[in-house]
């Protein structure tokens, strides 16, 4: 028996994409069918839980950068 399973594409840059394998190896729940280097087919109703798992790697892995966006005013 076919079962059909509704999916959302996602498509990211392949740092992003290979984050994202990461997370869905842990107990694949997240990932359809991986397709290229830049697409994904995520379950549909998991599409959020994905973004907030990523949001949290993210947030472990790249450092805050503060705001500085006139320091180049400072210089004389």
């Amino acid at each position: 028996m076919v079962r059909a399973i509704k999916g959302t594409l996602v498509e990211c840059d392949p740092s992003i994409k290979s984050i994202i394998i990461s997370i869905d190896s842990e107990h694949n729940e997240y990932i359809i069918e991986d397709l290229d280097e830049t697409h994904l087919v995520v379950k549909d109703n998991m599409v959020a839980q994905l973004k907030t798992e990523l949001d949290k790697r993210l947030k472990e892995n790249v450092p805050d950068v503060e705001d500085d966006s006139d320091s180049d005013r400072d210089v004389q």
